[in-house]
């Protein structure tokens, strides 16, 4: 007997510990995984970054869909541990590559009107945005202020200042996460199995394989200009830049040089008004702000307005020293040589009319962005919104500069005009969501960075594993 208990109880403990090491086996080979599909989803970060930092550091002012090529070319890779995929969703589908937050309008200069363009957006949410960005503690007309959310308990105040980031716009009055975030409950940008299971698990979804984004697909807090011009330079600020650089870096005659140093002192000048009207009526004192042929205000939207706080174009910082003196202004009457398409193309992409420091308010990409965030910054001008697509689909570089929009004859000027102040042909900010997984188990590790490429080394501005 002594011995049938002896053998009963060693082959107990012979049992317990096989358990105890096929389980400490199992949390190993877990562990050993996690680890692989993690290293395998920051390669994927790290070769987008790398792509990114290039395309800074030697940019291609001739083409501006051979950033993108590059980004698709590094959405999928593989390492011997592991592989990775970079997607995000473009209307609802998912596309290879990485998330342009230019594609976006946004959220710190969109008006209310704007807003308002969106599905599920109301007049009170509206107000309430834009009191919570902007510097006062008046509400406008159905908004939320100072006192609002003090009466409620809330525990927090308006920013009064820019939103950091999307998931703020949360804290806003009535900007409930179901109308924020829709179906994508962790802000990824990608079609989660939980966001495509119905009733099963939150959040609630339709089942249809479409990622439902809510605002969070058509805006963002995250997109920034670039104090690098589309060559990589520092850009030429016309204010402070002398005639002969001008002359070197915009390609431009001596007078034509003359003309836009005048133009640029006056207190009114804007760069997009080279767009719609002649230059030696801007360089003799004649800007206006309003349609040059009608003397209307434009009909079309733009992410800013009137109603709005005056928007922020892209900055620079000042490479020209100061002339010695002011260049004598043209005589009224007198005839400049109009700008041709190169010239001013390339004014665009080189040059600034912002003092440096000023904060630069991320612009719409008018090569990225999608149908319905074009519509929504021309409501009143859909003929102009799809000329726009079809100008940039038709070219296999894609848009190089907005004065490349003045080919198209469907473009109206009073739509050119409302737009340009608040696109770009340029993107800086990208949101990486790249997906590891393991080759030993399938085991999947998620690591989400939001990169800012408009200085170099690059800058990531989120980070977030999953």
């Amino acid at each position: 007997m002594i011995v049938i208990w002896s053998i009963a109880i060693a082959a107990v403990i012979v049992g317990a510990a096989q358990v105890l090491a096929f389980r400490q086996a199992a949390m190993g080979r877990e562990s050993l995984a996690k680890v692989e599909a993690r290293w395998a989803a920051r390669a994927g970060i790290e070769e987008t970054l790398a792509v990114l930092e290039y395309h800074t550091e030697e940019p291609d002012p001739s083409d501006s869909r051979q950033l993108y090529k590059d980004l698709e070319l590094v959405a999928d890779g593989q390492l011997s541990s592991g592989d990775w995929q970079i997607r995000h969703v473009e209307d609802g589908v998912e596309i290879k590559g990485p998330q342009d937050e230019h594609a976006k309008i946004n959220i710190n200069n969109v008006d209310r009107l704007t807003l308002l363009e969106l599905s599920g957006m109301t007049m009170d949410v509206a107000d309430a945005i834009v009191d919570w960005r902007d510097t006062d503690d008046t509400p406008g007309m159905m908004g939320a202020e100072y006192d609002f959310y003090m009466n409620r308990g809330l525990g927090y105040e308006p920013r009064n200042g820019s939103f950091r980031s999307i998931a703020e716009l949360e804290l806003v009055a009535g900007a409930f996460p179901k109308y924020v975030r829709g179906e994508d409950q962790n802000l990824n940008g990608r079609l989660d199995p939980n966001e495509n299971d119905g009733a099963l698990s939150d959040p609630p979804d339709d089942t249809d394989g479409f990622l439902d984004a809510g605002w969070s697909g058509a805006l963002t807090a995250r997109s920034s200009g670039s104090l690098l011009s589309a060559s990589g330079l520092d850009r030429v600020n016309l204010k402070t830049a002398t005639p002969e650089e001008m002359v070197e870096r915009f390609g431009v005659t001596s007078e034509q040089a003359n003309a836009l140093s005048s133009f640029a002192k006056s207190g009114s000048a804007k760069l997009e008004m080279l767009l719609t009207q002649e230059l030696s009526s801007l360089a003799s004192g004649g800007a206006n702000t309003r349609n040059p042929t009608n003397n209307r205000a434009p009909t079309g939207r733009g992410t800013g307005g009137a109603n709005n706080q005056a928007p922020q174009a892209d900055n620079g910082r000042q490479t020209g020293r100061s002339s010695a003196g002011a260049p004598a202004a043209p005589a009224p009457g007198a005839r400049i040589q109009a700008l041709d398409t190169t010239q001013l193309r390339k004014i665009f992409q080189e040059g600034t009319l912002d003092a440096a420091g000023t904060p630069i308010v991320g612009k719409v990409n008018l090569n990225t962005a999608p149908p319905s965030i074009l519509r929504a910054l021309l409501p009143d001008d859909p003929i102009s919104a799809d000329a726009i697509l079809s100008l940039r689909s038709s070219s296999s570089t894609g848009l190089l500069a907005l004065s490349d929009l003045r080919s198209s004859n469907r473009i109206s000027p009073d739509s050119l005009a409302a737009i340009a102040p608040y696109a770009d042909t340029q993107s800086y900010v990208f949101t990486v969501t790249s997906r590891g997984r393991s080759s030993t188990t399938g085991l999947e590790v998620e690591i989400t960075a939001v990169i800012d490429r408009s200085t170099l080394p690059a800058r990531i501005l989120e980070y977030r594993e999953q």
